[in-house]
């Protein structure tokens, strides 16, 4: 698997949300959202997208990869850190336009500023105006500066 065509293509909306087929669907700019969670505690780790290539590649390796909108290139998780994911299970939704991947987080965290999950900021619930987030589970578990050569 390499590209789009490799995939089954989107049939009716039956056989799409009740089939066996893998036909997932990829937006515009040829995306699809990937949700990647811990498998083990379940927590979110990450949401990031995947075009073709990188969901073929991750579904053939086993490894997580994903693709950067911002960079507008292909990318293993882990590359960089060392900090790869190990993908447990891969499941798609209902309309196939998500990908759910449950996976062993290799390393000391999967978000690049240095924490654990990407996901470290709560916004107050029933309240109006400017929300100030709080923060949660935000402590660092590694120094992006080390493991990315960044200052």
């Amino acid at each position: 698997m390499s590209d789009k065509s490799s995939f089954a293509k989107q049939g009716s909306a039956s056989e799409v949300e009740e089939g066996r087929a893998f036909a997932p669907k990829f937006d515009a700019d040829g995306l699809i959202t990937c949700v990647a969670t811990d498998a083990k505690s379940g927590d979110v780790l990450m949401v990031a997208h995947m075009n073709a290539e990188a969901l073929s590649k991750t579904i053939e390796s086993g490894e997580a990869w994903y693709f950067s909108r911002s960079r507008k290139k292909l990318w293993k998780k882990g590359e960089a850190s060392g900090h790869v994911q190990h993908v447990r299970e891969m499941r798609v939704d209902c309309d196939q336009d998500a990908v759910w991947i449950k996976v062993e987080q290799v390393g000391e965290g999967a978000c690049h500023t240095g924490r654990r999950s990407c996901f470290y900021r709560v916004a107050p619930l029933g309240k109006g105006g400017a929300l100030t987030l709080e923060f949660r589970d935000a402590e660092k578990t590694f120094d992006p500066r080390k493991v990315y050569g960044k200052s």
